[in-house]
């Protein structure tokens, strides 16, 4: 069934940011992306408004070729020469990567083998989405391979996710080519493997977010932090890339007449987020035998003492009830330090 324009333009301006134009196209990695990225961070649904008529015209040229061309169709463009290489395509390989890897360093990285494994396929697996948007796709496993060899070479830095990236990103485009033509299938189906990804997507975070709130905000900053700290030699640069991690926020308060843009409230939220303890840290505040006014002084101090009544040295007589309790003190102090400790300097 031919796809009209019209449609294709109301469906963008209702749920744009969405995919719901996408997913109407037949263009189901174009969708999933944006569903996640919330319209390609507001630029792609933004510079989408240009290229719905191209959209269009090339779903409507799928339709025609599947009707009268059929597996003949299919082999002549799987067989095409490579497309040509796109910068906006490369840039937008790069930040999703980013995006996916920021995404499993704040939910995953507690995870065993996380910077040789799951980071790098998480890198990995937001490269490739975004390569296999429109008629185009790439090689996944030499994508994937190529993030499993870089990963280790910056093994525990916050900022890892940027140059895993930028390897992926070139491999992909190295290896670029033109899909199968396949027809979408039923919409049913389709549904359900996109609920399917965006659950594997969100569900770490979303876990992460609602156990561990103040951990989560401050790893977010301490990441940010890091990537901006590496343009300090061009401070107009850090001054963009700031402007773009804080676009999604702006066009939000746009669409919504300017509900919620009020800097003063968005501090009175930052700092109840930041002042709320969380589960684990109350239990911590319990096992030091502290109240939630406590300072970082108090809490040091406390560390101290009850370090030295526990510490196993001191009690041969009940040993193994020493160093239990000796590791829970352990524990608690750590889980409360990473809640206090110093902010990087902007």
């Amino acid at each position: 069934m031919a796809k009209g324009l019209m449609v294709t333009y109301a469906l963008w301006a209702m749920g744009g940011p969405v995919g719901l134009h996408h997913l109407y196209l037949g263009r189901d990695s174009h969708a999933l992306l944006w569903m996640i990225t919330f319209g390609g961070f507001g630029v792609g649904w933004a510079r989408d408004f240009f290229r719905i008529p191209a959209y269009v015209s090339e779903a409507n040229n799928n339709n025609l070729a599947e009707t009268e061309g059929g597996q003949h169709s299919r082999r002549r463009t799987h067989n095409a020469v490579p497309p040509s290489p796109s910068p906006a395509r490369f840039a937008g390989q790069v930040c999703v990567g980013i995006y996916f890897g920021t995404v499993a360093l704040i939910g995953l990285n507690s995870l065993n083998f996380f910077y040789l494994l799951v980071l790098p396929l998480s890198v990995g697996a937001g490269v490739h989405l975004v390569s296999s948007v429109g008629s185009q796709t790439s090689d996944l496993q030499k994508t994937l391979t190529t993030c499993l060899i870089t990963s280790p070479i910056f093994y525990g830095s916050n900022v890892s996710p940027l140059p895993i990236s930028l390897a992926a990103a070139i491999t992909a485009n190295q290896h670029r080519r033109f899909k199968m033509a396949e027809p979408p299938g039923p919409l049913c189906l389709r549904l359900y493997r996109l609920s399917l990804a965006l659950l594997a997507f969100s569900a770490p975070m979303g876990y992460c977010i609602f156990h561990n709130t103040t951990a989560t905000l401050y790893y977010i900053s301490d990441c940010v932090a890091s990537v901006l700290e590496m343009f300090w030699f061009l401070p107009w640069l850090r001054g963009v890339f700031e402007y773009l991690l804080l676009l999604p926020y702006r066009l939000f308060s746009v669409v919504t007449g300017g509900i919620g843009y009020s800097e003063e409230a968005w501090r009175k939220v930052m700092e109840i987020l930041l002042n709320e303890y969380t589960e684990k840290e109350r239990l911590a505040l319990k096992v030091l035998s502290l109240s939630e006014e406590a300072t970082p002084e108090d809490i040091t101090l406390r560390y101290r003492e009850l370090v030295k009544i526990w510490h196993p040295d001191h009690n041969p007589h009940q040993p193994v009830e020493a160093q239990q309790m000796f590791i829970k003190i352990q524990d608690a102090y750590e889980i409360l330090h990473r809640r206090r400790r110093p902010r990087h300097k902007r």
